[in-house]
C-alpha cells in the first residue's frame, strides 16, 4: 500500500500539486483517485474491505501522499479518524455495519470535528435531548467541507463526558460553515462549523466516553499527522537531489518514531519546522 501510494503521488498528484494548492477548492476527482487505489480503507478492518495497516505503514502512506500533494493528503487523512472510531468495540454494531464498508471503499468520505477532546473548556457542547443529543457551539477547524459526506464530531457534556457522533456534512438550519483562508493547502476547504441546537439521533451516536485531557497528546494521531510534514520535506529532498538535508529528514522521522507522548508535540513541531526549511 505504501508503494501504491508513492506511485499515485508521483504519477497523478505531484504534477498538478502547485495548481491544486492555490485553488479555491480541489475537485472531488482528486479524492476519487485515492478511493480507486483502495487508500480510503487503509485503517479499516479487512471484513469491511480495509487493509488493517499498522501505524508505521499508515505513516508511510500518509508521507507518500503528502509528498505528492499536501492539500489532497490533508483532506484524506481526516477520514481515517472516523474509520478507526467506528472499528472500535464501543461502536454500535448496526451503525458500524451500515457505515464502515462504504467508508473503507471511499464511497462515503468523512471529516473530523473534535473540539470536545481539546484541553480546557470545550467550544462544542452536547446536551441530552429526548433519546439523543443536541449540539451547540463551534468546531473551529473542520477540513474537507463540501468534499466529505460525514463529520465525526466529538462534543463534551457538562459532566465532562464526550459524545461522539456522525453528522451529515451539509449546511442546514442550525449548522453553518464559515470558510477559512489558509496560507497553504487552501484547496482543502477548511471551515469553522457553528452548531445551534443541531439534533443527533441516538442511532448516530458512535460512543460516549469519559473526557481525558491527556488523550489529545497520546501519541498515535499526532505521529500520523507528523507524516504530512515529512512528506512535504521528503519531496523537497528529492527535488534537491540529495545531500546533508537528507540526514535531517531521517533525524526528524526517527524523533517522531521514538517520541513519548510527552515529547510528541515537540517532535511534531520540529518536523514542521524542517519542512519549512526544506
Amino acid at each position: 500500500m505504501v508503494a501504491r501510494a508513492a506511485r499515485l503521488a508521483d504519477d497523478e498528484l505531484f504534477p498538478t500539486a502547485a495548481a491544486i494548492d492555490v485553488a479555491d477548492a480541489m475537485p472531488s476527482s482528486r479524492l476519487d483517485l485515492l478511493a480507486g487505489a483502495g487508500l480510503y480503507g487503509v485503517a479499516g478492518p479487512r471484513w469491511a474491505g480495509g487493509s488493517e495497516l499498522d501505524l508505521p505503514a499508515l505513516c508511510g502512506v500518509v508521507e507518500a501522499l503528502a509528498g505528492g500533494d499536501l492539500a489532497t493528503a490533508f483532506v484524506w487523512v481526516q477520514h481515517h479518524g472516523a474509520v478507526r472510531v467506528l472499528s472500535g468495540e464501543q461502536a454500535p454494531p448496526a451503525l458500524r455495519d451500515a457505515e464502515l464498508g462504504p467508508l473503507c471503499r471511499g464511497e462515503q468520505r468523512a471529516g473530523l470535528a473534535l473540539p470536545g477532546l481539546h484541553p480546557g473548556p470545550s467550544s462544542l457542547t452536547a446536551t441530552a435531548s429526548g433519546d439523543g443529543w443536541a449540539l451547540d457551539g463551534t468546531a473551529p477547524w473542520v477540513t474537507g467541507w463540501g468534499l466529505v459526506d460525514l463529520v465525526l464530531v466529538a462534543a463534551r457534556t457538562q459532566d465532562d463526558t464526550v459524545v461522539w457522533s456522525l453528522v451529515e456534512a451539509v449546511e442546514r438550519p442550525g449548522l453553518t460553515a464559515e470558510r477559512l483562508v489558509l496560507a497553504a493547502a487552501n484547496a482543502s476547504v477548511t471551515v469553522e462549523l457553528r452548531f445551534a441546537g443541531v439534533p443527533v439521533a441516538a442511532d448516530r451516536v458512535v460512543m460516549v466516553t469519559p473526557y481525558d485531557p491527556t488523550a489529545w497528546t497520546s501519541g498515535g494521531d499526532l505521529r500520523l499527522n507528523g507524516s504530512l510534514a515529512l512528506g512535504v520535506a521528503g519531496r523537497c529532498c528529492r527535488l534537491l537531489g540529495g545531500g546533508p538535508i537528507d540526514d535531517e529528514l531521517e533525524a526528524c522521522r526517527a524523533a517522531l518514531d521514538t517520541a513519548s507522548p510527552r515529547d510528541m508535540p515537540a517532535a511534531r513541531a520540529a518536523a514542521s519546522g524542517f519542512a519549512v526549511k526544506a
